[in-house]
């Protein structure tokens, strides 16, 4: 089934048939960058440990797998009342009730621009309105994506914390944000202050001791020359290309690679 959240550096456009028939036979799935759960959602493993350090996200995932029903209702109640007006109070709003949390979480991320999250120094999230107006989706089927969601164990924690959870015949598939070394890419400039070079490398330790205990793992990056160096002696590397989507301008658009290292 596809994701409930559009999410920057998203993998919806990398789970193809193609690619879950090429991961490896494993026990358990564990997805330390939960993010809009692209690979999770495509794969439905019978057993998983999904987490993400975005505690907004999470809550967003516990409310669909114990309240779907509830959740649908708000949203609906925002689809009839959506506005520019609407959209700047829910966004300057942190609703204690844990549905309606989710449910801002879920109405922003929907008609905000490009789908994009980023939040200010005050941890206040803080992107403009977007073009679209639709909340509740035809793609929508929480009853499903709750029941998937039971199957795994969710957690809101560091990276570190869940790829040190993974042991023998464990898959992890790993997507973090793309930071490179030596500030080259734009994107770092927004990703610096939440995921350095250091948690990069903090990254790849960590994965190390996991393919040490006998798990396999799968891991997105930056297809640039200080990730490839990192992990020039790990796994198989290729270089594959996508369309990117979220610029605002259309010549930001192009065609790029990402690096895939499969261990």
């Amino acid at each position: 089934m596809l994701p409930f959240l559009k999410w920057a550096g998203g993998k919806r456009w990398l789970v193809t048939p193609e690619f879950l028939a090429n991961l490896p036979p494993h026990n358990r799935y564990i997805e330390p960058f939960l993010g809009g759960g692209a690979s999770f959602f495509a794969l439905g493993p019978d057993d998983a440990l999904i987490c993400d350090v975005n505690p907004e996200l999470i809550t967003a995932y516990e409310v669909v797998r114990d309240s779907p029903e509830d959740l649908y209702k708000v949203l609906f109640e925002f689809q009839e009342n959506h506005s520019s007006e609407l959209y700047y109070k829910i966004r300057g709003e942190i609703p204690e009730d844990k549905v309606r949390k989710a449910a801002r979480t879920l109405y922003l991320n929907r008609t905000c621009w490009n789908g994009l999250y980023r939040l200010n120094k005050k941890g206040e999230f803080n992107v403009p309105i977007g073009t679209k107006t639709q909340i509740v989706l035809p793609t929508d089927n929480f009853s499903m994506a709750s029941e998937m969601i039971s199957r795994a164990e969710l957690l809101c924690c560091d990276f570190e914390v869940a790829i040190d959870m993974a042991g023998d015949g464990d898959f992890i598939f790993v997507d973090p944000p793309y930071t490179v070394k030596h500030n080259m890419n734009g994107f770092v400039k927004y990703n610096e202050s939440i995921f350095s070079w250091d948690d990069q490398i903090r990254l790849k330790d960590a994965l190390v001791r996991a393919s040490a205990r006998g798990a396999r793992y799968v891991l997105t990056n930056a297809d640039h020359e200080s990730v490839r160096h990192l992990y020039c002696d790990i796994g198989v590397h290729k270089s594959v290309e996508r369309r990117s989507v979220i610029s605002g301008r259309v010549h930001g658009r192009a065609s790029v690679t990402e690096l895939v290292i499969s261990v």
